[in-house]
């Protein structure tokens, strides 16, 4: 299993503003788990996020001497990767490549062939800098916008970006739509056909529907797993009315039922997961 903590996706669209040594704190607490990624901040506009216009500013205060975490940032663009791959913390870039050419838009202000090409770009930059980027198919499993949808959609662009050498990709349930048969088709579909890219979930999910997501993904041959402690967080671009990501803790509690090994720590995850409740402020 390879899991990814997502403090980015939880404080992107937290209406409160969290201090920057608040956020170090916290991420500091999280690298301490021992998580395989840490989507930690994003280089994107400022005035489209401006929880993270920080994120610069974290980056000096984390302290990666003692942690076997990587950690991604997330850009909307080939100038945000141009800032990023300049860090040497961070191993990751992450960009959101949508099935919906309305979400597309709403997400990156570019159509999706526009940003294909934005793609290939940021993939050399990646590649010259020794980084890796990971490509989150959002909509993946559906859209409110009435926009074309189906799986073999969503399977098709994993063919397009395969094609420009992309390694690392996750299926994304932006707004906590996907259904198990939906699931474990698309999974079904990717893995055996894709072997030498990473096919990972990034769920959004309700409270009643993260536990029948993780057992159709799983069973599909899915390893690679985004989630927020408590289940925090969810896409501003998307709707009004976020659909949190899948809590980390029932990850965990799963794992544990099913004698999945984890290899993390469970005394810090259990300090981070009290920390969250200061960082997150209602």
């Amino acid at each position: 299993m390879i899991l990814t903590e997502c403090p980015r996706d939880a404080m992107q669209g937290w209406g409160k503003h969290i201090p920057t040594s608040d956020k170090a704190a916290y991420l500091n607490q999280l690298l301490k788990v021992g998580f395989d990624v840490l989507d930690f901040g994003s280089f994107v506009s400022s005035k489209s996020i401006p929880q993270l216009a920080d994120t610069k500013d974290v980056i000096p205060l984390l302290d990666m001497s003692a942690t076997r975490t990587k950690l991604l940032a997330i850009i909307a663009n080939t100038r945000g990767a141009e800032e990023a791959v300049q860090f040497d913390e961070i191993s990751y870039l992450g960009f959101p490549l949508s099935v919906s050419e309305t979400f597309q838009m709403r997400n990156t202000n570019k159509t999706i062939e526009q940003s294909l090409v934005q793609v290939a770009e940021i993939q050399r930059l990646c590649v010259q800098h020794q980084k890796e980027l990971v490509v989150y198919i959002s909509m993946g499993f559906g859209n409110p916008y009435g926009d074309v949808y189906n799986a073999d959609v969503a399977i098709k662009k994993v063919g397009t970006l395969s094609q420009l050498g992309v390694k690392t990709i996750a299926m994304s349930d932006t707004i906590g739509v996907a259904k198990p048969d939906n699931i474990t088709y698309i999974f079904n579909s990717l893995i055996p056909e894709f072997r030498d890219i990473q096919i990972g979930a990034h769920f959004h999910s309700t409270p009643d529907t993260w536990k029948e997501k993780m057992d159709a993904a799983y069973s599909a041959g899915c390893r690679r797993y985004d989630s927020a402690l408590k289940g925090i967080g969810g896409c501003p671009m998307a709707e009004d009315e976020l659909v949190g990501n899948m809590a980390t803790e029932h990850i965990i509690d799963w794992c544990d039922t099913l004698n999945i090994p984890l290899q993390i720590n469970r005394a810090a995850f259990d300090v981070a997961y009290n920390m969250a409740a200061g960082v997150f402020i209602k």
